[in-house]
């Protein structure tokens, strides 16, 4: 799941607008933000293997730090608490938890079955829509053009920048998106790490839509 992810974001922004979208962002992608730095350092692995399923050629064969049932329950329990310690907003600070969560969720829906409970030797998870081209792109833009639109319509912009960053972030995450449904394969793993690393700039850039957009 790509676009679904930042869906989720965009949407609670209406159930929580005291929370920031960066953060929402950052809280939405936190372990898909973690797992190319963990593949760095060699902390866990992936594999190109093309043809594992009809929308991705990755092998996510070792990620239980960042994407297994309990880790990402952590990660959610971490991140919420740090939201709080800043903040002292009980409510928003679980909003962000479950955000957090909400990876996991989408990922469940999405991935063949490689998301472990705990480690590599548990049982494992996925219900394996990315074995479906058309059920992918059907399910997972539907998700984010709910989520796109429930913001823009809780929203409106302070001035020509509150448009133009909103609208130029959901075509950029649409053409993104589909340049990595069927363009070709990274040619090697540490490629895969570094541009996961680029992922960071959609928190600026939410940083951006909500400094110049305003809760209606």
């Amino acid at each position: 799941m790509f676009l679904g992810h930042f869906a989720v974001a965009l949407a609670v922004k209406k159930a929580a607008p005291k929370i920031s979208l960066a953060t929402l962002f950052v809280a939405a992608q936190l372990v898909d933000l973690l797992w190319p730095v963990f593949l760095l350092l060699g902390w866990e692995h992936v594999r190109i293997d093309i043809g594992n399923t009809a929308v991705t050629p990755f092998d996510f064969y070792d990620y239980p730090i960042t994407h297994s049932l309990v880790g990402v329950i952590g990660w959610s329990v971490l991140f919420g608490g740090l939201y709080y310690s800043r903040k002292r907003l009980s409510r928003e600070s679980a909003v962000v938890a479950l955000v957090v969560f909400s990876h996991w969720v989408l990922d469940l829906l999405t991935h063949r079955p490689d998301l472990p409970l705990l480690d590599n030797t548990s049982m494992k998870f996925g219900l394996g829509l990315w074995n479906s081209m058309g059920g992918t792109i059907f399910t997972e833009v539907g998700i984010f053009v709910a989520g796109a639109y429930l913001y823009y319509r809780f929203t409106s912009a302070k001035n020509k920048k509150g448009t133009y960053a909103l609208a130029s972030l959901l075509v950029f995450l649409l053409v993104m998106h589909l340049g990595n449904l069927f363009g070709p394969p990274p040619p090697n793993v540490e490629m895969i790490a570094v541009a996961g690393n680029a992922m960071w700039l959609f928190v600026l850039w939410g940083w951006w839509i909500d400094k110049n957009r305003t809760i209606r």
